[in-house]
């Protein structure tokens, strides 16, 4: 089985998870897909790499298990089934339970620093940058912070200034060079989402 692989990178609430849920969803109706979120391969919170406040900084590459995650993507080129580990944002920390994924003719590989790590970059076939204004990103994560994992405003505000904000500027918005397409205003831009639509279908022909 020849596999696609498909980056989609973009910043912190971007929209990058809404398109790569609609193209899993459109696409699996005329074909195998995988769903990949970088997310899940976070290390443990004791292994996420300090900023200068002393702080956990989940938005730096190193905050990423890549060696794992590129084995995984590779194993699954190579026809191979993978235990993708699963994680807990509540809890900062990998469960114990792991999710069974088999190989499939597109693989979609989504999260912030999806370009950001060049050994992960390469593995891409197409590359997708979704790129939203920086005010309606923090107002996204301001709600899905607060509603979702239970954070409180201030917590989320200091941590998008001393690591989110930096962090976007120097890893994820550099990245945005490598993408074979940009789509403004995240994931509902319906006109994009067909482009892309269409190019799939014809390498699920």
């Amino acid at each position: 089985m020849k596999s696609t692989i498909i980056g989609i990178a973009g910043g912190t609430a971007s929209g990058k998870t809404t398109i790569a849920k609609r193209l899993y969803e459109e696409a699996s109706k005329n074909g195998s897909v995988t769903l990949i979120k970088i997310d899940d391969y976070y290390y443990n919170k004791e292994k996420i790499p300090l900023n200068e406040n002393g702080k956990r900084n989940y938005d730096h590459p190193d905050a990423y298990d890549s060696s794992l995650l590129i084995t995984q993507i590779n194993s699954l080129k190579e026809g191979k089934p993978i235990d993708k580990p699963l994680y807990d944002f509540i809890s900062q920390s990998r469960l114990i339970k792991t999710e069974k994924v088999y190989p499939s003719n597109i693989i979609i590989v989504e999260g912030i620093m999806a370009f950001a790590i060049a050994k992960l970059r390469k593995l891409y076939d197409i590359k997708i940058f979704v790129d939203t204004p920086d005010d309606i990103r923090l107002i996204r994560r301001l709600k899905r912070d607060m509603e979702d994992r239970g954070r409180t405003f201030s917590s989320i505000v200091s941590q998008y200034l001393e690591s989110v904000r930096p962090m976007h500027h120097a890893f994820v918005e550099p990245s945005k060079k490598y993408a074979d397409l940009i789509i403004p205003e995240g994931g509902y831009n319906d006109v994009a989402f067909d482009i892309l639509m269409s190019k799939i279908e014809k390498i699920q022909k």
